[in-house]
C-alpha cells in the first residue's frame, strides 16, 4: 500500500459527511468566465535574446552573440531576436501578444525578484494576482489555484494546491482507489474504508463546532470546509474523470548542458493538467514552472534551449486548449525574475540584470499585436508616460511590476474585488497596457 497515498486520502474522504455545514457553492459548469495561465520562466530569462532584441553596439561590450550574423526580425508589431525558435513562435502569436519591456524589478536577487515580479511589490505578503483571480472567480472550487511550483503565495486570500503530476489528482479524487484503476479494487476493505470515513466525518464535524476561533484558524477551516464540502469534492472527480491514461500525458523533456548539468521541461505535463482542470471546472487559474534560466555559465547554449522549450510549450499549451474547448478562455502571462546583463562574463554567461519584460497573450483582443514600454540600445529602460505609453524623459516613469500588476487587476475585472483591496496598490500610475 502506498502510505503517502492513503494519507492524502484520510484528508479528502468523507466529504459525504460534510452537509451539516455545506457552503453555498456556485455550480462549476455555471462559470462561464476567463482561465489564467501564469507561466514563470524561473532564474531570470534573457529580453534581449527573446522579446526585446538588442544587435551590438560599436564602443561596447557585446551583448549578445548572435547578433553577429543574425538580423533583428519582425512578426506583425512584434521586433524578437533571432534566436532559438523565436520565429515560430512569433510567427503564429503576434496577433494574440502585448510585449511589455523595460520592466524594472529594481534588484539583482532572485528573491526579491521573484516576489516583486509576480505580486507587484518589491517586499513579501502580497498575494499573486493568479491567487486573486482564483478567489475572485472560484471562492470555493475543488481546486481554484492550481501551482506548479515556483512563487504561489495567496495572502490567505484564497488557497492553492501544489500539483506535480495526475497520480496525485487520482489519489486525492479516489483515496482508496490505486491511480488509473477502476475496477473496484482498493487499499482498504469496503468495512474498513467506512470505518475511516465515518471517523473522519466525526472529526469534521467536531471543527465545525470549535468556538472563539482566531481570525487566521478560522479562515483556515473555512478553506477546509469548502475544499471537501460534496460539490468540490465532485468537481475533483470531474477533474480526475478527465484525466487521460498515464502513458498519453506528456512526458518530462530533458537537456544536459556541458557545463551547468540537465534542465528537466515539465511544462506541457503542467499544461495538460491545467487545461483539464480549466475544462472540468474544478479550477480557474494556474501558475505554471519552468526552471533554469539562471545562466551564468554557457548562457547561449543553455538560454537557446530554455527559451526554445519555453515557447514550444506555451505553443502546447494554446494547442492544447483548443482541443478541449478553452482556448478563446484563455489569458496567459509570461515572465521572469528579471533580465541578464548587457555583455557576457568570463565565463560566457551573463549575470543578473534589473529591466525584464512581460508577455501577454489572449485570442481576438484589440490590445495585442503591440510592444509597450522600451529600452535603449544597452538595455536601460526608458521613462515612460503612463497616458500616452510613449517615451517621455521629462514626465514619464519607468515601469515597474506594480506598474503591470495593477493594469492586469483593472483589465481582469478584479481591482475593486475584496482581495485587491486588501493588497492594493497605492500612490501608483495608471497605465493603460490594455487600452
Amino acid at each position: 500500500m502506498r502510505r503517502r497515498a492513503l494519507l492524502k486520502g484520510l484528508a479528502a474522504g468523507a466529504v459525504g459527511g460534510m452537509a451539516g455545514f455545506r457552503l453555498p457553492l456556485a455550480a462549476a459548469a455555471d462559470y462561464a468566465g476567463k482561465f489564467f495561465a501564469f507561466v514563470q520562466a524561473d532564474g531570470g530569462w534573457d529580453p534581449t535574446s527573446f522579446c526585446d532584441p538588442k544587435a551590438n553596439t560599436a564602443g561596447e561590450p557585446e551583448i549578445n552573440h548572435w547578433a553577429r550574423e543574425g538580423d533583428i526580425r519582425q512578426s506583425g508589431n512584434l521586433r524578437y531576436a533571432p534566436f532559438a525558435r523565436n520565429t515560430a513562435f512569433f510567427e503564429k502569436y503576434h496577433r494574440r501578444m502585448l510585449v511589455v519591456n523595460g520592466v524594472d524589478a529594481q534588484t539583482n536577487s532572485h528573491t526579491v525578484g521573484v516576489v516583486h515580479n509576480w505580486s507587484g511589490r518589491n517586499s513579501e505578503g502580497y498575494p499573486t494576482t493568479t491567487a486573486l483571480l482564483a478567489a475572485r472567480h472560484a471562492p470555493d472550487g475543488a481546486l481554484p489555484y492550481l501551482s506548479f511550483g515556483g512563487f504561489s503565495p495567496t495572502g490567505g486570500v484564497t488557497r492553492f494546491t501544489r500539483l506535480h503530476g495526475p497520480a496525485e489528482v487520482l489519489s486525492i479524487a479516489y483515496p482508496n482507489r490505486t491511480a488509473w484503476e477502476d475496477d473496484g479494487s482498493g487499499y482498504l476493505l469496503a468495512a474498513d474504508w467506512e470505518l475511516v470515513t465515518q471517523a473522519h466525518a466525526e472529526t469534521i464535524a467536531r471543527l465545525a463546532s470549535a468556538p472563539r476561533l482566531l481570525p487566521q484558524a478560522a479562515r483556515n477551516r473555512r478553506y477546509y470546509q469548502s475544499s471537501l464540502a460534496p460539490a468540490a469534492a465532485e468537481g475533483l472527480r470531474r477533474f480526475a474523470d478527465a484525466l487521460p491514461s498515464e502513458d498519453e500525458f506528456q512526458q518530462p523533456e530533458e537537456y544536459t548542458s556541458r557545463v551547468t548539468g540537465t534542465y528537466s521541461n515539465e511544462l506541457r505535463r503542467q499544461a495538460q493538467l491545467a487545461v483539464l482542470a480549466f475544462k472540468t471546472g474544478a479550477g480557474v487559474s494556474a501558475d505554471l514552472l519552468l526552471g533554469g534560466f539562471d545562466t551564468h555559465r554557457a548562457h547561449d547554449a543553455d538560454h537557446e534551449w530554455l527559451l526554445g522549450a519555453l515557447t514550444d510549450s506555451v505553443d502546447f499549451l494554446w494547442d492544447y486548449a483548443e482541443q478541449h474547448g478553452v482556448a478563446d478562455r484563455l489569458v496567459v502571462v509570461i515572465g521572469s525574475d528579471f533580465g541578464r546583463t548587457n555583455h557576457y562574463n568570463a565565463e560566457e554567461g551573463k549575470d543578473h540584470w534589473p529591466i525584464g519584460s512581460y508577455v501577454v497573450m489572449e485570442k481576438n483582443q484589440p490590445w495585442t499585436n503591440r510592444v509597450v514600454g522600451e529600452t535603449d540600445d544597452l538595455h536601460f529602460a526608458h521613462k515612460i508616460n503612463p497616458s500616452t505609453l510613449r517615451r517621455d524623459d521629462a514626465n514619464g516613469t519607468i515601469i515597474y511590476p506594480k506598474h503591470f500588476h495593477k493594469a492586469l487587476r483593472r483589465y481582469l475585472g478584479i481591482e475593486n474585488s475584496p482581495g485587491a483591496q486588501r493588497f492594493p496598490f497605492n500612490n501608483t500610475e495608471d497605465f493603460r497596457f490594455f487600452g
